[in-house]
């Protein structure tokens, strides 16, 4: 792996955008695999009686999709430090269609003595963010 250089990265820098679809066979893999078999997360009676308007995705699934669109990006996994997200909005998956979610990022800050910088993340499902805050702090060649 390749880690991205710090020189090659500046304030206002912006990833490459990148979209996920999510089905509800996604769901129920990732339920069974996290150890997460809450309902709502496959069942649309149990997410019509929790008050859903729809089954939604794991916020767990689409905080470690994003941290994946960002180490796509960034070339190590290893090389980050921090990682922050706070959710806004829960992401819809439908029975007969995949639900999608756009993941941007953008260079919030950098710091040349730790060779690090900041990226914001923006998740978007549905034209509604499901991220109020996200950033990751990566460690720079």
């Amino acid at each position: 792996m390749t880690l991205r250089s710090f020189a090659d990265v500046a304030v206002g820098d912006k990833l490459p955008s990148k979209v996920v679809t999510l089905t509800r066979g996604n769901l129920v893999n990732y339920a069974g695999v996290s150890g997460d078999p809450n309902p709502i997360h496959w069942s649309d009676k149990v997410a019509e009686l929790a008050g859903l308007r729809d089954v939604v995705g794991h916020g767990m699934l689409s905080m470690g999709i994003a941290a994946g669109f960002v180490t796509e990006w960034l070339g190590d996994p290893g090389a980050v430090t921090e990682y922050n997200v706070r959710f806004t909005s829960p992401v819809y998956v439908e029975a007969d269609e995949a639900a999608e979610i756009e993941f941007t990022g953008k260079i919030k800050s950098v710091d040349a003595e730790s060779k690090t910088a900041v990226v914001a993340i923006v998740a978007k499902s549905d034209g509604r963010k499901i991220f109020g805050r996200a950033t990751a702090t990566v460690r720079l060649a």
